[in-house]
Parts: structure tokens; sequence; C-alpha cells
């Protein structure tokens, strides 16, 4: 199931992707080819781009994409590792749960007032969704890493280590730090 979840997630982050860079193109060809342009297009873009960040955001804790500085924590032997890793993953669910309170009570204003989009004739409220959906799904990623950690099947968040990854590359390739070939 979980693997099912993830491929409809990696399927909607590309989609969305494609959606946006399609969109631009075409309003750059109509507006430049042709001298017209599509009017809804800059805010579907907008829509579309802030749809993909918060679907991402899900999606880049669950596969270590997000950059962290954990230098201080890797000196703590590794019961002191776990114990901060459960303090820092319950900090972000505390923001996550404020993120969420926040958001419903916008969209459930959005909704009362009864507004829509400038240029497309869609309720507000429902574009916006993706703020209180966003944070959901975030907020599982982080549950599922908290009860990861707590079982001791992960240390911690799983980082992107630019150091490593940019010494490896350099290692590769040949070439010494101070860039003499090898």
């Amino acid at each position: 199931m979980n693997t099912f979840i993830n491929k409809v997630e990696e399927g909607i982050i590309s989609l969305l992707l494609a959606s946006m860079t399609l969109l631009v193109f075409m309003e750059v060809l109509m507006r430049y080819g042709f001298n017209v342009g599509i009017h809804w297009a800059q805010e579907l873009t907008l829509l579309l781009s802030g749809w993909m960040v918060m679907f991402g955001v899900s999606y880049g804790i669950k596969v270590g994409s997000h950059i962290g500085v954990d230098a201080l924590a890797k000196l703590f032997p590794a019961h002191v590792r776990k114990a901060i890793s459960i303090v820092a993953i319950l900090l972000c669910l505390t923001y996550c749960g404020l993120f969420l309170v926040g958001s419903w009570t916008y969209l459930g204003k959005l909704k009362s007032i009864g507004i829509h989009l400038e240029d497309i004739p869609v309720p507000k409220w429902i574009a916006n969704s993706i703020l209180f959906g966003g944070m959901v799904m975030l907020a599982i990623r982080l549950l599922d890493l908290l009860w990861a950690v707590i079982r001791g099947r992960q240390e911690g968040f799983k980082l992107l280590d630019e150091a490593k990854e940019s010494m490896y590359l350099a290692q590769k390739e040949g070439t010494s730090l101070d860039g003499d070939d090898e």
C-alpha cells in the first residue's frame, strides 16, 4: 500500500510539473509568437507551483532530499542522537499542527465569504485547499518517521549530505580538492 501511495504522489508531482511547464511554454508562445495571451495562465501557474511545492515537501521527507545541518548532532552518542531526532520531529509536528489550524481557519473563512479566483471560476478555498492537505501529508510522513526512529529502524531525518556527495563526485571524476588531477 505504501508503494502505491508513493507512486501516486510521484505521479501527481510529475503531472503538476509537466502541466506548469507546458502552460508557461504555451503562454510565452502565444504572447510573443501571436501577440495574444492566456489571461488565466499566470494564476494557474502560481497555483500549480504551490500545489507542487506542498506535495514536494511531504515527498522530500520520504526520500531524504531536504537539506539539514546535523554536524552537531553527529558528535553525540547514538542514544542522544535518537533523542535529538525525536525532539526535532515533535517540533516539526508542532509546526504542522499550527499550520493545520491556521489553514483550516483560513479556508473556512474563504468558503464562508464565497470568493472565487480572479481569473478562473473556481472557489478560492478549493484552489488553496492544498495548504491543509499538504500539511496533513507532511504530518503523516513525520509520524511515520517518528515511529521509525522510536522503533530503531531509522536514526533520524534522511538528510541530503551535500559535502559527502561532493566528495564522492570529486573522487569519481578523479580530481582532488585543490583541483589537481590525481
